[in-house]
C-alpha cells in the first residue's frame, strides 16, 4: 500500500516504522504499541485518531516507503524513538486540540499559518510575547494543518496554479509548475471572493424566488378552500329542494368535489413540502457561502471554494406554477340548470362537469431539468410508497452488482464473476487505467444508480471492511480523505470491524453498537434520499440511517482490509 502520510498522529514526529490498522489509519510502530499496552486492562482497543473500537488488539500491518524507510533508519540509529504519553484525550469530540499540551490537551483557540500548529491560550502567549514570532499569521483554530503543507516539498502552501488548479509551495515553481500561470493565494481568494459573491446573490434571489412561489402556493390553496366549501354548500341547497329521484347524483357531486379537492390539496402538499426542502437547502448553502467568505484561510477557501460553487452551478430548480382559473364554480352553475331540465340532460351534464374538473390541474411542477440515463445506469424509476420492513419486501427492489476491474486497487484480487474482492500481498495483472484506486484497497462497481429505489446484500469476513456508495468524481490517487469512500462530501460508507460499526460521510462519524453480522443489507432510496444499512433477517434490523439530497448517479463501492473480503450476493 502507497504512502504519503509522513507523521505520525500520536508522536506527532516524522513515522517511524509505519505500521496501519484496520480502520486505515497509519501511526508509529512504537507509539501504536504504547498507546494499545495502556489499554491492555481495558479489554478495549480503540483507534487513536477515528476511535473505532475493536474487542480485540488488532494485528498491525507495517506499509513500506523506501524513501521514508531510509529516513526513518537514520533518525532511529541516532534518536531513538520516545514512547508517547499514555493519555491521549481531545478538548472535545468536535475541537481541535493544543499541539503543545501533554497529557489531556485544551482547546486550541489560534492556529499559526507559520508554524503550522494550534495553541491553546496558554502555549499562544509566546507568539504575542515574543519578537521571534512577530512575522508568525494567526488565525482562528481551523483544524487539518496538513492541509497547508505542500505534499512534495513539505513546505508551507502560499501560490495558487491556474494552469492546474491548485495550491503549490515555492519549489513547486522551480520544477513542477514551472511556466504556468500562477498567483498569490491572496489574489487567487480575491477574486473566487467576488464571484463567490455573486453566486450567493444568485442563491439568494432563488431563495427569493421561491419564497414567493410559496406564498402564492398557500393563497391558491386557500382559495380553493373557499371555493370548495361554497361551491359544496351551493350544491348541497340545490339539491335539497330537488326531489328523492336526484338523491344520487347529489351525492355523485359531492363525491366529485371532494375527491378533487382531495387530489388538489395533496399535489399542492406535495410542491409545498418540495419548497420546503429546497428553501432549507438553499439557506443551509448561503450560509455556508456566507461562513466561508469570512474564513481568514486563503487555502481553506480555495479549497471549499470550487465544492461549493460547482453544487450551485450544475443545480436547475424546478418553477411551481399555480393554475388561476382552477374553480369549483362551474359546479353551482351546472347545478341550477340541471335543476330546470333534470327529465332531459341530468346524466349528460354531470359527466361533462366531471370531465371539465378532472382535466383541470389546480398547480403542476415545471421540472426545466430533464434527465438523460447513461448506458451503464441503473434506473428502476420506482420508489416504495411505504418503506419496506421485511426481507421480503427489500428483495422486491434487488439489483445485481458487478465490481469494476478498472477501479479496483492493484493488490485487490476479484473473482466469483467479478462479485468478490480480497486483499492479496502480490499486485494483479490489470491493466491501467486512470479511474483506479492507486493508494486504497477500493473497488466500484460498474452501475451507476440513480432515479429509483435499490437493495442488495454484502457478505463480509476478516478484520475490517467498508461498505458504501460515491459520486463517479471521487479522488483516485492518494491516501488522503478525499480518496477514501466516507471521508469526504462525494461518498457515505458504513465501517465493519468484529466488534462495532462506523457510519461515516465527510467529517461526521457515528459509533454505532449493533450485534455483529457478516451479511449486511443495504438500501438505496435514492429519490428519497436515504440511504440505510441492515442485519439482515426476516425482520431486518437497522444499523444506520444517512439521509441525503443525491445530485448525481451514486456507484455502490467497497474498502477491504488485509485478510479480510467482500463478496455481492446473487438475489
Amino acid at each position: 500500500m502507497s504512502l504519503d502520510q509522513e507523521t505520525c498522529y500520536l508522536c506527532k514526529e516524522d513515522l517511524r516504522d509505519p505500521v496501519s490498522i484496520p480502520c486505515g489509519h497509519i501511526f508509529c510502530s512504537i507509539c501504536l504499541k504504547t498507546y494499545w499496552d495502556h489499554a491492555d486492562h481495558t479489554g478495549s482497543f480503540l483507534c487513536p485518531q477515528c476511535r473505532v473500537t475493536y474487542n480485540k488488539r488488532p494485528t498491525p500491518r507495517p506499509l513500506y516507503s523506501s524513501r521514508s524507510s531510509s529516513m526513518n533508519r537514520a533518525s532511529s540509529e541516532s534518536f531513538p524513538p520516545a514512547p508517547p504519553s499514555p493519555d491521549y484525550n481531545y478538548a472535545g469530540p468536535r475541537d481541535v486540540g493544543c499541539d503543545m499540551c501533554i497529557g489531556k490537551k485544551l482547546k486550541a483557540v489560534k492556529s499559526c499559518l507559520m508554524c503550522l500548529a494550534s495553541y491553546c491560550e496558554k502555549h499562544l502567549k509566546p507568539h504575542y510575547e515574543s519578537a521571534t514570532f512577530k512575522r508568525h499569521k494567526l488565525v482562528d483554530e481551523i483544524g487539518h494543518l496538513d492541509r497547508q503543507i505542500c505534499p512534495q516539498h513539505q513546505k508551507g502552501l502560499e501560490l495558487y496554479c491556474r494552469t492546474d488548479h491548485m495550491c503549490i509551495c515555492v519549489l513547486c515553481t522551480v520544477k513542477e509548475h514551472k511556466g504556468h500561470d500562477m498567483v498569490s493565494a491572496e489574489q487567487e481568494r480575491a477574486e473566487m471572493q467576488q464571484r463567490l459573491g455573486a453566486t450567493q446573490a444568485e442563491i439568494q434571489e432563488k431563495i427569493h424566488d421561491r419564497v414567493k412561489q410559496m406564498d402564492e402556493l398557500k393563497q391558491a390553496v386557500d382559495a380553493l378552500k373557499n371555493s370548495a366549501q361554497r361551491a359544496l354548500q351551493e350544491s348541497e341547497k340545490l339539491f335539497s329542494d330537488m326531489l328523492r329521484s336526484i338523491e344520487r347524483m347529489q351525492q355523485e357531486m359531492a363525491k366529485l368535489i371532494s375527491s378533487n379537492k382531495k387530489a388538489a390539496l395533496n399535489t399542492a402538499e406535495g410542491h409545498m413540502d418540495r419548497l420546503g426542502h429546497e428553501i432549507a437547502d438553499l439557506k443551509r448553502r448561503d450560509n455556508e457561502l456566507t461562513q466561508l467568505s469570512r474564513t481568514e484561510d486563503h487555502i481553506h477557501f480555495i479549497q471549499s471554494y470550487h465544492m461549493l460553487i460547482a453544487q450551485t452551478e450544475a443545480e436547475e430548480l424546478p418553477t411551481v406554477t399555480v393554475n388561476p382559473y382552477f374553480s369549483f364554480g362551474p359546479i353551482s352553475k351546472t347545478v341550477s340548470e340541471m335543476k330546470q331540465h333534470l327529465n332531459e340532460f341530468s346524466n349528460e351534464e354531470l359527466v361533462k362537469v366531471a370531465k371539465t374538473i378532472n382535466k383541470m390541474p389546480f398547480c403542476q411542477l415545471d421540472d426545466k431539468k430533464r434527465k438523460t440515463m447513461k448506458s451503464d445506469e441503473i434506473d428502476l424509476y420506482k420508489s416504495p410508497s411505504h418503506h419496506p420492513r421485511s426481507r421480503e419486501e427489500f428483495l422486491q427492489y434487488a439489483c445485481q452488482l458487478t465490481l469494476d476491474s478498472n477501479t479496483a486497487y492493484r493488490q485487490l484480487y476479484l473473482s466469483r464473476g467479478n462479485r468478490k474482492a480480497a486483499l492479496k500481498r502480490d499486485p494483479q495483472s490489470y491493466q491501467d487505467s486512470s479511474q483506479r484506486f492507486d493508494c486504497l484497497p477500493q473497488v466500484l462497481c460498474k452501475e451507476a444508480l440513480s432515479g429509483g429505489a435499490y437493495y442488495w446484500e454484502v457478505d463480509w469476513s476478516g478484520e475490517g471492511a467498508a461498505l458504501g456508495v460515491t459520486y463517479k468524481g471521487i479522488k483516485r490517487t492518494g491516501y488522503g480523505d478525499a480518496a477514501r469512500i466516507g471521508y469526504n462530501r462525494k461518498s457515505w460508507s458504513l465501517f465493519c470491524s468484529d466488534s462495532s460499526y462506523s457510519a461515516r460521510h465527510s467529517k461526521d462519524q457515528t459509533e454505532i453498537n449493533a450485534p455483529y453480522s457478516s451479511r449486511i443489507g443495504i438500501f438505496l432510496d435514492y429519490t428519497g434520499g436515504t440511504l440505510s444499512f441492515y442485519n439482515v433477517s426476516d425482520n431486518m434490523s437497522l444499523i444506520h440511517q444517512f439521509k441525503a439530497s443525491f445530485s448525481e448517479p451514486v456507484y455502490p463501492g467497497f474498502w477491504v482490509w488485509y485478510e479480510s473480503a467482500i463478496t455481492i450476493c446473487q438475489l
